[in-house]
Formats: structure tokens, sequence, C-alpha cells
């Protein structure tokens, strides 16, 4: 008998108003599977509810959405089996994200890309990283380990972050991916330091960012308006260099007082119906829509 009491992650509830291309990416997303088959990381920061590949499928039928990313949470720490679990329930039309230590074979790594996985997540702010050096050093080894395979180095981070390793972004031999805005902050204005770092980092080509998690940025619910200038500005930049996600199922894995990392943390109760009809608010160009919803997902992640 458990007194755990989870919140089920949520489904859209607002039809999506545009037409979607073929082979839509969702590129940002977790499951979370049986506590008791995977287990969480001792170390975790909080506790997210199940997740599974059933509502996934779900969720993606509503937002007429036929592929995904699969990117493994911090809840985990480097066990990528939930992941994977998801993965092979969607097939072909997955890819994952792994997170990766200094323990993880090249035997493992070779698994890993045979099963799917494209790229490596640095988590720096969950774990609350703010040092530069250590978001050096964390980036350089990455680079280092994915450089032979081509791999992807995904970074969920901040601005300040973004600008303290644009110089090592710049020369890397492989793309990075920055989720959420690179961590924009919307009440702070375009202006706001480090934002133009990483408009540049996007303009070179050298760097990815995904549109998404609006929500982590923004106050405004539930259409995230103040988000739109950084979208904007962010496809302007170079529409071939963004990519969508929901981050389903919207863990809320920031600090909440009173709370312990052991407790359930509630997903975000967000309309992801209504978040994909934002896009074409941000890009009104079909187009433009097919490169952040297909083009740019193919090429990024190998579909």
């Amino acid at each position: 008998m458990t007194d755990k009491v989870y919140a089920r992650a949520a489904q859209p509830a607002t039809p999506i108003n545009f037409d979607v291309p073929a082979h839509a990416c969702d590129c940002h997303t977790h499951i979370h599977g049986d506590v008791e088959k995977f287990p969480f990381f001792a170390k975790r920061v909080y506790t997210p509810g199940p997740a599974s590949p059933e509502e996934m499928a779900a969720l993606h039928r509503a937002l007429h959405i036929e592929r995904v990313v699969i990117v493994t949470p911090s809840v985990y720490g480097t066990d990528n089996s939930s992941s994977l679990f998801g993965m092979k329930a969607r097939g072909a039309t997955a890819r994952g994200v792994a997170v990766i230590d200094d323990k993880t074979t090249e035997a493992q790594l070779d698994t890993m890309q045979a099963a799917g996985f494209r790229g490596i997540r640095i988590n720096l702010a969950t774990d609350g990283v703010n040092d530069p050096n250590v978001g050096r050093a964390r980036f350089t080894a990455a680079v280092e380990r994915m450089k032979a395979r081509g791999w992807h180095v995904q970074l969920y981070t901040t601005l300040p972050m973004i600008s303290a390793i644009r110089d090592l972004v710049l020369a890397a031999p492989v793309p990075a991916v920055f989720d959420h805005f690179g961590g924009a902050e919307a009440s702070l204005g375009l202006e706001q330091p480090g934002f133009s770092d990483l408009i540049e980092l996007v303009k070179s080509g050298k760097a990815y960012v995904k549109i998404s998690g609006a929500y982590r940025s923004s106050k405004l619910a539930p259409d995230y308006q103040d988000m739109a200038p950084y979208a904007r500005a962010l496809i302007a930049a170079n529409a071939d260099r963004i990519v969508w996600g929901t981050d389903w199922p919207h863990p809320d894995s920031g600090p909440v007082e009173g709370r312990k990392a052991t407790d359930i943390a509630p997903f975000y109760p967000i309309d992801d119906g209504r978040l994909l009809n934002q896009l074409p608010v941000w890009a009104p160009d079909a187009d433009v829509r097919k490169k952040i919803l297909a083009d740019n997902p193919a090429r990024l992640y190998g579909f």
C-alpha cells in the first residue's frame, strides 16, 4: 500500500488550429516509468509522478505529431532505462538524449546509439551550477566524448553560463543544443545579459535552441505572450537552428518551501494544444514552421 498521491500528466484541451507538417517532432519530453522498475536516483532534487508511453502517445495523437525526442531527466542520474523504455514503445519515430558520466563506457554508448540515442544532456539548471569554470569543464569533457560519434551536447542552463561557454560552443566540432529558450527570463527583456550571445551562437549555426518550456520563463499563462519576442528573435537569427518541444509531462523541478526531494512534485497543468497553437504566432510562415517542427529535428536527431 502506498500513501503517495500521483497527479496525472496533462493532456491537451485545445484543438490544434493550423496544419501541422508531416513528420513533426516534439523535441523535448520525459518518460517516468513504473518506479518499481525504474527507480529514481537517490540524490535527486525532486520526485515526479508517473508519465507513461501510452499517455505520451495520446498527447501526440492530439497534437498531430509523429516523432518524439525523449530526454533523460535529472531524477534518474545516469540511468537511461526509462527513456529507452519510452523509445522502444514508440519505435522508429523516437530518438533519445542520454545522461552519462565518467563511468559510462564507449560500449554502453555504442548500445545507446544503436537504440536511437543521438545526444547527451548536461543539466546545470536543476543542479544549481552557476560556476563558469564548472560549466566550461563539463561542456569540454562532453564534446571530447561526443566528437567521434557526432552526437550533440544538450544543455539545460542559464544565459550567463551560455555567455561563459560561448567561445567553446563556437569552436566545438559537434552542435550544442540549448533547452527552453536558453534560460531567458521573459521579464528581463531582449537586452538581458547573455541573450545576444545566444543569438550569435544560433546565427553561427553552431547551436540549436529549443523554443520549449515557455512557462519556465514566463508567468503569463496560458499563452505566455511575453515569450513571443524571444521566439521571433531566435527564429529570425537562424530558422534552421530552432526546434520545438512540449517539455511534457511538465515536471516542477524547482525548489518549493516545505517540499522534500522525495515528496511528489505535481506536474504543471499545461495545455499543450494551446502551447502548440502559439507556434504560428511566433512563426507565421508555414515553411518556417516546417523547418522548426520537421526538417531541423530530422537533421539534428537523424530521423
